[in-house]
């Protein structure tokens, strides 16, 4: 159980890195002592599921994530995009949320025709 503990600390402290935050602002943000952070972290503390919750959301990652149910690699573009986003208004986000889906259908399209091309 204590390799388990220390390997959702990792992943946890993995992507806290990555996304460049703090112990001391994850803290601020969910209420959880910066020192308990620390302690997960480093796998010397147990995290309960309430305090796991608070860190895949704030993360933005689901739970499974931590617990080794997903294996999804960090995409650093859609990290960026995420904090670009974050700091638009609401008809901002609206309007890249139609252009994302623009691209996704016009990708769809080309990669439909060059299929019926080869």
């Amino acid at each position: 159980m204590e390799k388990t503990m220390s390997q959702i600390g990792s992943k946890l402290k993995e992507v806290r890195e990555y996304l460049n935050l703090t112990q001391q602002f994850v803290s601020e943000k969910t209420g959880i002592p910066r020192t308990a952070i620390s302690a997960i972290e480093s796998g010397k503390r147990k995290i309960d599921s309430v305090e796991l919750t608070k860190l895949a959301k704030l993360y933005n990652h689901p739970v499974s994530h931590f617990l080794g149910e997903e294996e999804r690699p960090l995409d650093k573009t859609f990290v960026k995009l995420y904090r670009a986003a974050g700091n638009l208004d609401g008809n901002d986000r609206q309007e890249l949320l139609r252009f994302a889906e623009f691209l996704r259908y016009s990708g769809r399209e080309r990669r439909e025709n060059q299929k019926g091309t080869r």
